[in-house]
């Protein structure tokens, strides 16, 4: 009898052993769950570029919000995104931090405007946005009020919004094409979903929706022209190849360009951060994008515009980018073969003429070389005179620059210093 009850006794130790190791394990195997999608939702939000709006601009805070995001109708103010329960999302429920993602929709089921970049995000997957939450979880929790509604009347009328997504806004995830391979496939969908390049990079109608007819072709905001990203014509990425997209991509430079303003923003809070498949694959899918060119004649290398400009081009320019405009494979931005310069509008051109430029700067490439400025030195018709040059030039068949345009942008970019 005795043994029989040290048998059972025994029995019942091993199931409570069991039983009290069972929880342990599957912790254990939760948390390793957990890290994966806190890793891969850290990768995301590179990928996503939140801290581009979401970093407190005045205290260095991660994801505390407060930056100004200009808009045609206004700046938006980005809110706090850190887990605060208070002033940030910690009290969001997933399903409502989806819906704010994807969907455009506040908690109050209010309509968010498109600042927030939901028409892109809403080709995301659940897993994915989820994966972005948990992430943003673990970050420092920031106790930072920010009043978002700072729009005029009546743009401040967020009823208006559903009008809005009723013009432009298309739910619904991103949908593999079975016709294309998967690296043009996962390039797809990183430039239609969590990189929204299409939010800088895509015409916008007079309601700010995306001319979708002339998707990724180029416009201009906040002061800054983002190129043509197409291939088929003299101003897109027709003369890049897929390493020129990854090194610019990864470096804010490569053998033709450097970026600036904001893609050297982009680059150094964003695709730097990515993987060498991911850039290749959104090389692979943005040189598979084809826009038809309309033929256009450039100014004629005798006209007045045109002479004083390339009097000017060898005076101050051509020491650096040379007299044929190719300068210095990844040192040197080549003007022969920049979408920048043989863009159809002019404000990036015009803004680094008189402002200069600093590339950027990645852990790849902590240094760089900057541009000049030279709006101290030049004339707004020397500017104009300049830029026209450049501008139908090696090829190149852009409209005149206008003494007009430079002086609007002069005064512009003095009234934000």
């Amino acid at each position: 009898m005795p043994k029989l009850i040290q048998r059972v006794a025994l029995s019942v130790a091993l199931a409570w052993a069991v039983f009290l190791c069972a929880p342990v394990e599957a912790q254990v195997s939760a948390t390793g769950q957990d890290f994966t999608r806190i890793e891969r939702g850290r990768y995301l939000a590179y990928a996503a570029d939140c801290s581009a709006c979401h970093d407190d601009p005045y205290q260095n805070r991660p994801f505390a919000g407060g930056r100004p995001i200009e808009t045609p109708f206004g700046a938006v103010v980005a809110p706090n995104i850190t887990p605060d329960r208070e002033t940030g999302i910690g009290s969001l429920s997933d399903a409502e931090f989806d819906a704010a993602l994807r969907h455009g929709k506040r908690p109050d089921d209010k309509r968010l405007y498109p600042a927030m970049p939901f028409v892109y995000y809403t080709k995301m997957s659940h897993e994915d946005v989820l994966a972005i939450r948990a992430y943003l979880n673990t970050v420092q929790p920031v106790h930072h009020a920010v009043i978002s509604d700072q729009l005029p009347f009546p743009f401040s009328v967020r009823a208006s919004m559903t009008v809005w997504d009723a013009l432009y806004f298309t739910p619904g995830e991103f949908k593999s094409d079975p016709s294309k391979s998967a690296a043009w496939n996962r390039g797809a969908y990183l430039v239609e979903g969590p990189g929204h390049c299409a939010a800088c990079h895509t015409p916008k109608s007079v309601l700010g929706g995306d001319k979708t007819s002339k998707e990724l072709q180029g416009y201009s905001l906040q002061g800054w022209f983002a190129p043509d990203l197409t291939s088929g014509g003299h101003t897109g990425l027709t003369d890049w190849s897929n390493q020129d997209i990854v090194d610019y991509l990864k470096k804010g430079h490569n053998r033709l360009a450097a970026a600036s303003g904001p893609m050297a923003e982009e680059v150094s809070d964003s695709s730097s951060h990515l993987s060498a498949s991911d850039l290749d694959a959104i090389a692979t899918y943005l040189k598979d994008q084809r826009a038809e060119t309309s033929s256009s004649t450039p100014v004629s290398a005798d006209d007045p515009m045109m002479v004083a400009g390339g009097a000017i081009y060898q005076d101050l320019c051509s020491a650096c980018h040379k007299s044929d405009g190719t300068g210095v494979p990844y040192l040197i931005p080549n003007l022969a073969a920049s979408a920048s310069v043989a863009a159809r509008d002019p404000t990036t051109l015009i803004r680094v003429v008189l402002e200069g430029a600093q590339s950027v700067a990645t852990k790849e490439e902590p240094t760089a070389p900057a541009m000049p400025a030279f709006g101290w030195q030049l004339t707004d018709a020397e500017v104009a005179a300049v830029t026209t040059y450049l501008g139908n030039s090696w090829n190149h068949a852009a409209p005149p620059v206008t003494e007009h345009e430079v002086h609007e942008a002069r005064s512009t970019l003095a009234s934000k210093q």
